[in-house]
């Protein structure tokens, strides 16, 4: 071993007069407990979990409290979190009965007592519950436990995503590295005179880059008609995929799904036939809308073929999260899909 200040210089990273982190070797560590409050409070503040069934109405009210460390070291470019986090979040409820009168209102608390990374691929525990123990206020638990769990678990996993790919020290290591090549590169002076460039369709596809797109094809054994009524009536919509829905029958009107995860505006419709919609999660960065197109083709009486395109969708939100492709995909296919064809059967 080689004494203290005798080691060999090319394992050695110095420290450099101008501060600069040569490589990222040395490591470079970012405090996200500030960062993980303001995400997960918007992740998870004034949720609407029941909107009437049952005559309950639940929702989320703020995050009142985490407590632990979150954090986010650099090595060389690679991404390293950790955390160990605990949350707690108050939630309010009301019971009414036939006649829209209220019977009770009740608060309660959501608490994740550990949320870590070594815990990343599980789902954290969480307890709800409530301060009225009386039967309407258990019931109103009950209800929020059955619909809510699955809807701030699925919240807590963008967290968790977020983290994994970096945080906001994701946003630092970008700016950096813009930083570096606006340094390193020299600019392009166009000769005097010179005629104005033509966009190659290399140049114009790279413009599309950071964008997919998702197609499937699925069968159902039903009427054309009656599969385009259920993507396009919010009654029937909420019958068969659970959730809530505010749609527009009309070109250019607008539709909300799942509770306003989903927004949208209708382009062009053809009863039984076509649905042409701009389309967007609330978690895409503002101003992103992918298209989607869907066609309906009766191929024998009672058999419907199912054709979705759907274009523009960004491989990652607005937190980073580089999962989005895949979400929306298998959205489609489980939350919506898979769900219609459990009630018609029949599938490809």
């Amino acid at each position: 071993m080689a004494k203290y200040g005798e080691g060999d210089k090319r394992w050695i990273v110095e420290e450099r007069a101008d501060g600069a982190n040569v490589h990222n070797w040395h490591w470079a560590e970012t405090n996200c407990l500030d960062w993980s409050k303001t995400l997960l409070s918007k992740l998870l503040q004034n949720l609407t979990i029941l909107n009437g069934e049952g005559d309950l109405f639940v929702k989320t009210k703020t995050l009142d409290k985490i407590e632990g460390e979150a954090y986010v070291n650099i090595r060389k470019g690679k991404i390293i979190p950790g955390y160990e986090i605990s949350i707690s979040l108050s939630w309010e409820g009301e019971a009414r009965d036939a006649e829209g009168k209220t019977l009770l209102k009740v608060d309660g608390t959501v608490d994740f007592p550990y949320i870590a990374d070594e815990n990343a691929d599980e789902d954290p525990e969480i307890k709800i519950s409530v301060k009225d123990e009386g039967p309407i206020g258990k019931r109103l638990k009950e209800a929020f436990v059955l619909k809510g769990k699955s809807i701030l678990l699925e919240k807590v996993r963008v967290y968790v995503e977020s983290m994994a790919n970096g945080g906001p020290a994701k946003d630092e290591m970008e700016v950096k590295k813009k930083a570096q090549k606006v340094t390193v590169a020299a600019p392009l002076v166009e000769p005097a005179g010179a005629a104005p460039k033509k966009e190659t369709k290399e140049e114009k596809k790279k413009k599309k880059e950071g964008f997919k797109a998702i197609s499937l094809t699925e069968k159902f054994s039903c009427r054309a008609k009656d599969l385009y009524e259920i993507l396009m009536d919010e009654n029937r919509w909420k019958g068969f995929t659970q959730s809530n829905a505010k749609i527009s029958k009309e070109v250019g009107g607008e539709f909300s799904l799942f509770d306003g995860s989903i927004t949208g505006v209708n382009q062009e419709l053809q009863e039984g036939k076509l649905i042409v919609q701009k389309w967007r999660f609330g978690s895409w960065a503002d101003g992103i809308h992918s298209t989607v197109r869907l066609t309906f083709e009766e191929t024998e009486p009672g058999v419907t073929i199912v054709k979705l395109k759907q274009t523009e969708v960004p491989e990652e939100d607005r937190y980073g999260n580089s999962t989005v492709v895949e979400n929306t995909e298998r959205g489609w296919k489980e939350l919506i899909f898979h769900k219609i064809r459990a009630v018609f059967g029949f599938g490809m």
